[in-house]
């Protein structure tokens, strides 16, 4: 009589993967057309979204560089060119507007206006001449200007340069 012999693990065969009880393409087209839709659908989202974000750009960093006015408020030897900044600013962010319009020579009533005609909310009545006073008058008298003006000045550019209306 023989004696049975081991196998050996060379004989050993490696069993197949169970095929899935469904299957991951889906059923009918339908699904897919309306896979795709909703791709695009995305894609066109994504890109006006990024398209606007460009167009506003210059909103946020103008709004970054407001920040860091407002910060500079608080040091004594900051406080002035902070002050003398504003101003410019304002003229700056207009000028970067998409729509271009010619505000380079603007001033006094005429910047009052263009300010109030492109703000969402209304504007004191001199604010334009309040932001020349803070450009041109002498240090001393732009050092002296109470706190709450100033405040007040920086929250409502904040405001303006937040909400203001861009021509398309």
């Amino acid at each position: 009589m023989t004696t049975p012999t081991a196998p050996a693990i060379d004989q050993l065969k490696e069993l197949p993967l169970p095929v899935p009880p469904f299957g991951y393409f889906p059923q009918t087209w339908g699904w897919v057309v309306l896979l795709l839709a909703v791709l695009v659908l995305a894609a066109i989202w994504g890109a006006l979204r990024w398209r606007r974000w460009q167009r506003d750009r210059y909103r946020h960093e103008a709004l970054a560089h407001l920040d860091l006015l407002g910060q500079a408020l608080d040091d004594r030897e900051r406080r002035l060119s902070a002050l003398r900044e504003l101003p410019e600013l304002l003229k700056r962010v207009a000028l970067s507007m998409p729509d271009a319009p010619p505000v380079a020579r603007l001033g006094g009533q005429e910047w009052q206006a263009f300010l109030a005609q492109r703000s969402t909310a209304p504007l004191p009545e001199d604010f334009a001449a309040r932001l020349f006073a803070m450009a041109y008058a002498p240090d001393a008298q732009v050092l002296a200007m109470p706190d709450a003006e100033v405040r007040a000045l920086f929250t409502t550019s904040r405001q303006w340069i937040e909400a203001h209306h861009v021509a398309v």
